[in-house]
């Protein structure tokens, strides 16, 4: 049966065996994400793991999707497997709480620092202002990757945390997505950025490119662009933070 044909059925009679057809011809949505997610998480955490909570999402999506609207399914579909696996992540407490720790205090020193100087600071300030060497700062961005780098829904998450009742639609996070404010947020967010990370996150997550692509791109380390991403997202971070806080 094709596709359109598929979803026109399920929309009606919710059947469980058409369900179980649409999960079958969508589950490369979910190895995909998944796939993204373990380049970032991959340390602390299985592919096959990430792959079945993604399903979870899947399922959700699968179950809200309203034919009707005109919004592409693959897209509403990865915005609810990439929230569901990072719920879970949350829900296992995946990392030690020393690392959870440590990435807060840096993202407190980065804002600290930043706000002082009216622009981003650079690894050497960030260095000095730690009272460790270039070499130890780039070490501590590393040790602190896997809790820092997260995908835009979880930053945009932050949205909903601050929101009030009357805010929250049935439809986030896609819901916030579409909104206007949020998306000026989060453009001025990216364009205060240093110019390498602005084009990391761009690369990353519009043109969905691994760190191994955007790497020889940009000519540099997969370890390089992995510490500039995560740079990217606590400066992005802080900025939200700031932004939903006034």
């Amino acid at each position: 049966m094709e596709l359109g044909s598929l979803w026109e059925t399920y929309s009606k009679s919710k059947d469980i065996k058409i369900r179980e057809e649409l999960i079958i011809r969508y589950i490369y949505l979910v190895k995909y994400v998944a796939g993204r997610l373990y380049a970032s998480y991959g340390n602390n955490v299985d592919f096959d793991d990430l792959v079945s909570y993604g399903v979870f999402g899947l399922i959700d999506a699968i179950d809200k999707y309203d034919v009707g609207r005109g919004v592409k399914f693959d897209t509403y579909a990865q915005l609810r497997i990439r929230g569901a696996i990072i719920d879970q992540l949350r829900e296992i407490d995946w990392l030690p709480r020393s690392v959870r720790q440590k990435s807060k205090e840096m993202e407190k020193t980065f804002s600290e620092l930043e706000n002082k100087l009216g622009r981003p600071a650079t690894d050497e300030e960030m260095a000095e202002q730690l009272g460790i060497t270039l070499d130890e700062f780039h070490k501590k961005i590393h040790n602190i990757t896997n809790y820092s780098i997260v995908s835009l829904d979880d930053l945009l998450e932050q949205k909903r945390e601050v929101a009030g009742d009357d805010e929250r639609l049935e439809d986030s996070p896609e819901s916030i997505v579409e909104s206007g404010v949020v998306k000026t947020i989060l453009a001025d967010a990216i364009n205060l950025l240093p110019e390498k990370e602005k084009k990391i996150i761009a690369l990353y997550y519009y043109e969905e490119l691994t760190y191994k692509e955007i790497g020889k791109l940009l000519g540099v380390s997969e370890s390089r662009v992995s510490q500039l991403h995560t740079k990217a997202i606590i400066r992005m971070k802080n900025k939200l933070k700031a932004s939903f806080e006034n």
